[in-house]
C-alpha cells in the first residue's frame, strides 16, 4: 500500500507535540491507546493487590520480601518467554502471553470467591505481570518502528503510559465502591483482551504499510538465543541492563530517604497529627510527581530527543540526581528532599522511561523482545533487592543518616554517568551501522 504524501488533519494536530509525518498519526494513536489501556489495567490491579496482602498477618513485611521473590520468579519467567518467542511470530507471542495473563486473572478471581487466600500469590503475580507486559508492549513498539521513527513517535506513545497510570489509579478508587477485588480482576481480564485486539489491529495495519522485507520479518519467530544469553554476548545490551539496575537502586534509595525523613518529621508532632501529616505529604507528593511527569512527557520529551538525541537525553536524569542529592547531603531538610524526589521521579517516569525503551531501537528483534524482557524485569527487581539490603544494613548495623544515604547515591550517580557515556557511544555506533545497511 503506498504511503500518504500529504499530512492529514490528525497528522498536523499531533505534530504540535512531536514531528509526525504523513500517515503516521493513526498508527501511533492506536499504539498510544494500547499502552494507555495496559497501564490503566495494571494500576487497577495494583490497587487490588494492596488490600489483599496488607490485610494478612505481617502483610507489610511480606510485601517488602516479595521483591526478592519476584527476582527468583524472573529467573524462570524470562527463559520461558524466550522459548515462546522462538516459536511464534510477534502477534501470536503477544496474544498468547497477554491471554495467559488474562486467564490467570479469571483463575485468581475464582479462587478468591471460593475463599482461598491468594494475597501473597497475587502480589507476586502482579509484579511479574506488570514488568513482563509493559516490556512486551514496548518491544512491540520497537519492532514496529525504525530508529528514526521511534525517536519521533515514542514520546507520543509515552503519553499513553503516563495517562494510563494516572487514569487507572484515579478510577480504581471509584471502582472499589462498586466492585469487590475479585470482580475487578475479572474486569481487568476483559481489558487485557482489549489490548490483544488493539495489538492485532496495529500489527495488520503497520504490516500492510511496511516495506515487504520488514512485513515478512514481522511474521517470523525469533531465533533461539535467550534473553540472558543475549545480555552476556552483547556489551551494549549488558550496559543497558546494568544501567536499569543502577537507576532503580538509586531511585529506591531515594524513596527510602523520603520515607525516613517523613516518618521522623511525623514523630516530632503530637500523636493525633502524625497520620494526617503523612497522608497530606504523600497526597501532595504523588500529585506533583504525576502532574509534572505528564507535562514533561507531553511537551518536553520530543523536544529533548530532537535537540540532544535519544542517547544525549540519557544524561538528563543523572544530572538532576547529582545536583539534587548533593543539596540533600549538605542540607537534609524536608523541603529539599521533597523537591528533589518530585523532579527525579517525574523525569524518571516520563523522559527516562521513554529513553530506556528507545535505546533498543537499533538492536535486533531478538534483543527487542528477549533482552528487553530480561532487562525490564530481573534487573529492575534486583535493584530493589540490593537497595533493601543497603537500607537494612544502614539502619541496623551502620547507623547511616539521611545525609549518608544521599552521599551513597551521589557515588552511584557517578557510576551511572560513566555507563551512560558508554551506552551513548555504542548507541551511535549501532545507529550508524543500521543506517549504512539501509
Amino acid at each position: 500500500m503506498p504511503r500518504e504524501t500529504q499530512k492529514s488533519a490528525l497528522d498536523r494536530l499531533l505534530s504540535i507535540f512531536s514531528e509526525v509525518k504523513a500517515g503516521e498519526a493513526v498508527g501511533v494513536l492506536l499504539l498510544t491507546a494500547n499502552v494507555f489501556l495496559l497501564l490503566g489495567t495494571y494500576y487497577i490491579l495494583k490497587t487490588v493487590r494492596e488490600p489483599l496482602i496488607l490485610s494478612q498477618p505481617h502483610g507489610a513485611e511480606m510485601k517488602s520480601y516479595a521483591s526478592a521473590g519476584q527476582v527468583l520468579l524472573f529467573l524462570i519467567a524470562v527463559p520461558i518467554y524466550g522459548l515462546i518467542a522462538s516459536r511464534f511470530h510477534r502477534l501470536r507471542l503477544i496474544a498468547y502471553v497477554t491471554g495467559f495473563f488474562s486467564l490467570n486473572l479469571v483463575v485468581f478471581a475464582a479462587l478468591g470467591l471460593a475463599g482461598v487466600n491468594i494475597g501473597i500469590a497475587f502480589f507476586l503475580w502482579a509484579g511479574v505481570f506488570n514488568m513482563m507486559a509493559v516490556a512486551q508492549i514496548w518491544a512491540f513498539a520497537n519492532d514496529l518502528y525504525t530508529e528514526e521513527q521511534g525517536k519521533r513517535l515514542f514520546p507520543i506513545a509515552g503519553v499513553g503510559a503516563s495517562l494510563g497510570a494516572w487514569v487507572g489509579s484515579l478510577i480504581a478508587k471509584w471502582l472499589f465502591r462498586i466492585f469487590d477485588p475479585y470482580q475487578l480482576m475479572a474486569l481487568a481480564a476483559v481489558l487485557l483482551l482489549g489490548c490483544i485486539a488493539l495489538t492485532w489491529v496495529i500489527h495488520r495495519r503497520e504490516g500492510n504499510r511496511a516495506p515487504a522485507a520488514r512485513a515478512h520479518e514481522a511474521e517470523q519467530p525469533l531465533d533461539r538465543k535467550g534473553g540472558f544469553q543475549l545480555l552476556a554476548k552483547e556489551p551494549y545490551l549488558l550496559q543497558i541492563a546494568l544501567l536499569v539496575f543502577l537507576m532503580n537502586f538509586v531511585n529506591t534509595n531515594g524513596e527510602y530517604i523520603v520515607s525516613r525523613f517523613v516518618s521522623e518529621s511525623a514523630h516530632a508532632l503530637p500523636k493525633a497529627e502524625q497520620s494526617k501529616f503523612i497522608g497530606q505529604f504523600y497526597g501532595d507528593y504523588f500529585s506533583w510527581v504525576n502532574l509534572l511527569g505528564l507535562l514533561i512527557q507531553t511537551f518536553a520529551v520530543s523536544r529533548l530527543f530532537r535537540w540532544f538525541g535519544v542517547a544525549g537525553a540519557l544524561f538528563v536524569l543523572p544530572a538532576i540526581g547529582l545536583v539534587g542529592y548533593s543539596f540533600l547531603a549538605l542540607a537534609p531538610v524536608l523541603s529539599i528532599i521533597r523537591a528533589t524526589k518530585i523532579l527525579e521521579n517525574s523525569t524518571d517516569y516520563s523522559l527516562n522511561n521513554t529513553v530506556r525503551h528507545a535505546l533498543f531501537l537499533p538492536t535486533s528483534r531478538e534483543a527487542k523482545y528477549k533482552a528487553k524482557a530480561a532487562t525490564d524485569t530481573f534487573f529492575v527487581r534486583a535493584g530493589d533487592v540490593l537497595s533493601a539490603g543497603l537500607v537494612f544494613a544502614g539502619a541496623n548495623w551502620l547507623a547511616l543518616s539521611v545525609g549518608n544515604f544521599a552521599v551513597i547515591n551521589i557515588l552511584l550517580v557517578g557510576v551511572w554517568l560513566v555507563l551512560a557515556y558508554m551506552i551513548r557511544r555504542n548507541y551511535i555506533r549501532l545507529r550508524q551501522s543500521v543506517e549504512s545497511v539501509a
